[in-house]
């Protein structure tokens, strides 16, 4: 056991020592200490805290902060005694003290020294963060409940002074399209406490599933929780034969009357307990009941919430229940009021978003509704519901939030507004104009259920939730943003663990700290896994450097890996199979002398796998330039419309032709849904191996010298893909064809030569 201290404690020294170590980032403090977020503050002291046996827990004689204090003996194992008493200040304790001079919301001081820790704040909100970053500070191993701590611990003694730059720093999950079960929500919660996020966004409801139980409507469980398989598990199905993070949930999987359904709903109890569970933590749950569309679930059961009493798709979104009938109301009311017994928090979130507005022009109740109330169209027929049920939530002493569409029709200023589309900039600009409190939640980089890659920590790192043309006034009804995890495709926990971490991790800091000390954070960052190893977190490890999916050699190349963090082992197939345990390990480069398939992925010690990575590899001779008369400049020729794949485009006229010295989207380019063709030559310098980064949402193909260099098609959420192609010095064609669905774009093309690091394609070598 001594010599297990020993370890730590040298360990810990070697932490202080990193600077004099010679490491990049020996100037950066913050890389010494691996804290996410890093805190406002820190300073470094003398020596180190020792955590024995002896020590004990202090909070004030009138047993405020016990809640905090209890948490942080849970996580020393509760091996310590907790006393309530305020006297002076023992040696060898760890004091939590009330501290009415911090003045910054959830803000606490943290003081470490070799006789005692200090932690004050003015709430329990600024002591669970104090909790939060001892934790952090203290050895991987407390995470394990059935490994037996160290008689000792040690900290390194410190200052922290620390409070964040957001008020609204949230997570958000969708149970209903695939459901979560209890104690998934009480690890998710865990770590949102970890990572000092205070919002956890519940979305219970929605077309696919009713998941919370409401004893005055208990068909929307009995029925309305469960569904035979849908279009969406068959996607998942099919992607299962590769990857078994997408095989369906068995444990949410039932038979009944002859039928196999999925499904599963939280009951009152149960789901007051989860919500007491993250009140312990400062986490304030928010739920999500959306109306007026993404009702199916309930319409299957009730009917009469329609204006017609059909069920079915729209031309985009299934149809909405009816804002004209009391009865509606009557409903929503009944519902919300067995929600805001369940949940403390103050914010209710009601949705408001894609509703198919189409039945209701076509009832005569609703044309008659709305003469007698003075309402001039759609939008303003949803206002009206929203407005209504707002104000019920204020007479019940909440705040209604709404997805950005809520603001279509008109909305009061004290409603919050969750902005999520894109496409449609000028909506937090103009919420927060209006006087309301503002919630940035974009698509890109925010909903985490889209794919992943290796620009998206650092997009969600340097997010700024803070858009263009606000005054600094106006900025501060921004009140904080949060990442969004749906869940069509996401049918099990590791798949959900996957896809949001690390990504959360870089939002954690971003709204904490906003620091921008990236290299850092990387550093941080990797000092986070073997934590997350020992909370069975599913992460995503970390990428490769340097690999092309479709990649070009004249002679030979050199597959030439290092592991993406230290105890991953990498394995290979040439076959075309998936990699697993069992192939052949990648120890030594590779060397490629031939066209080649060659399919790899990290291993945890685990035995889960990371990301596979199919890499193409061919052989080339150098491209021979062409001799062309040109000017400066790409042809873009626009071509309005959906086209699902850019290769739609070959038999359809343009409507304009535009000549741009980059790859962006013409600002002339004004239709929802589109295509372009940039046409034209690249002057490159010298001869090489060129890589091409072609980024899109929706889609896109690049040829360069008549090779199809990067395939991005079809319409998917922005991703990165990238190719070679072998080029002589002068003048190569390139052809550049992208689509977009209607739903906001996203268009980025970058090269490397040789290996070198990518960047943008100058304007000077853009001919046509």
């Amino acid at each position: 056991m001594k010599k297990n201290i020993s370890r730590k404690i040298a360990l810990l020294g070697s932490l202080l020592m990193l600077a004099d170590a010679g490491a990049s980032f020996a100037q950066d403090i913050s890389s010494r200490f691996p804290l996410v977020p890093y805190p406002q503050k820190l300073t470094v002291g003398q020596g180190l805290f020792v955590i024995n046996n002896q020590t004990s827990i202090v909070t004030p004689a009138s047993k405020k902060y016990q809640q905090e204090a209890g948490l942080l003996n849970e996580l020393l194992h509760n091996k310590l005694a907790v006393r309530h008493n305020g006297k002076a200040l023992p040696k060898n304790s760890i004091q939590f003290v009330e501290d009415n001079s911090i003045t910054a919301e959830e803000g606490y001081h943290l003081q470490i020294t070799s006789q005692h820790i200090i932690i004050g704040a003015k709430d329990g909100a600024g002591m669970i963060h104090a909790v939060e970053t001892i934790r952090q500070l203290l050895p991987v191993g407390i995470e394990n409940k059935q490994q037996a701590l160290p008689s000792q611990l040690s900290l390194p003694a410190l200052n922290i002074e620390d409070a964040p730059v957001y008020a609204w720093r949230g997570m958000h999950l969708d149970v209903s399209r695939h459901f979560f079960s209890i104690a998934y929500l009480k690890k998710f919660i865990d770590l949102l406490a970890l990572y000092k996020f205070n919002k956890f966004h519940l979305h219970l409801t929605d077309d696919q599933g009713w998941r919370i139980e409401i004893k005055k409507y208990p068909k929307l469980t009995e029925e309305g929780a469960w569904r035979t398989f849908n279009n969406q598990d068959s996607v998942c199905m099919k992607k299962a034969a590769d990857n078994p993070d997408f095989v369906i949930d068995p444990q949410h999987i039932i038979h009944k009357d002859g039928k196999t359904l999925y499904g599963g709903y939280y009951t009152q109890a149960q789901m007051k307990d989860v919500v007491a569970y993250a009140a312990t933590r400062h986490i304030d749950i928010i739920p999500e009941i959306d109306m007026p569309g993404h009702m199916m679930a309930a319409i299957n059961s009730y009917p009469f919430l329609t204006c017609n009493g059909e069920n079915s798709w729209g031309k985009l979104f299934t149809k909405p229940i009816c804002p004209c009938n009391e009865s509606t109301y009557e409903f929503a009311q009944n519902v919300f009021d067995e929600i805001m017994d369940i949940f403390r928090s103050k914010y209710i979130h009601i949705g408001g978003d894609e509703v198919e507005r189409s039945d209701w022009a076509k009832s005569e109740a609703c044309k008659a509704f709305m003469q007698r109330e003075g309402i001039k169209d759609l939008p303003a027929l949803q206002s009206y519901f929203i407005n209504r049920m707002e104000k019920y939530f204020n007479s019940k002493g909440r705040k209604l939030i709404g997805w950005d569409e809520v603001l279509e029709g008109g909305i009061s200023h004290t409603a919050l507004i969750m902005y999520w589309r894109t496409w449609v900039p000028k909506a937090p600009v103009e919420a927060a104009k209006n006087g309301n409190q503002v919630i940035m939640s974009p698509g890109n980089p925010l909903y985490f259920d889209n794919a992943p890659d290796h620009n998206s920590i650092d997009n969600v790192y340097h997010y700024n939730p803070v858009p263009k043309g606000l005054t600094q006034a106006e900025a501060n009804g921004i009140i904080g943003a949060q990442a969004n995890l749906w869940t069509e495709y996401v049918p099990t926990e590791n798949r959900a663990d996957y896809l949001y971490m690390p990504r959360m991790t870089a939002l954690a800091e971003n709204l904490w700290t906003r620091n921008h000390k990236y290299n850092s954070y990387l550093v941080r960052l990797r000092a986070q896994y073997a934590r997350l190893n020992n909370l069975h977190v599913n992460y995503r490890l970390p990428d490769f450097d340097g690999l092309v999916e479709q990649s070009v050699f004249t002679n030979q190349a050199v597959l030439n890996l290092k592991k993406p963090l230290p105890n991953t082992t990498i394995h290979y197939t040439t076959n075309g199979n998936v990699p697993n345990k069992n192939s052949p390990e990648l120890t030594a480069p590779l060397v490629i002398s031939k066209s080649s398939y060659i399919r790899l992925a990290a291993f945890k010690p685990n035995g889960v796998a990371g990301d596979v990575y199919n890499l193409h590899y061919t052989q080339q001779n150098l491209a021979e330039p062409v001799k062309a008369d040109v000017k400066a400049g790409l042809l873009c020729s626009y071509y309005p419309g959906e086209y699902k794949s850019s290769k739609l485009m070959a038999s359809v006229q343009p409507k304009e032709t535009f000549v741009v010295d980059s790859v962006v989207v013409p600002k002339a380019v004004t239709a929802p849904g589109f295509g372009l063709r940039y046409q034209g030559y690249l002057d490159v310098p010298q001869d090489g191996i060129y890589s091409f980064y072609l980024t899109c949402d929706d889609g896109g193909i690049l040829k360069v010298a008549g090779r199809i260099t990067v395939d991005n098609d079809g319409w998917h959420a922005p991703v990165e893909k990238s190719g070679q192609v072998a080029l002589k010095k002068g003048l190569q064609p390139i052809e550049l064809n992208f689509v977009e669905g209607g739903g906001g774009y996203t268009l980025k093309l970058k090269y490397s030569i040789n290996g070198s690091q990518p960047m943008s394609v100058p304007a000077d070598w853009l001919k046509h």
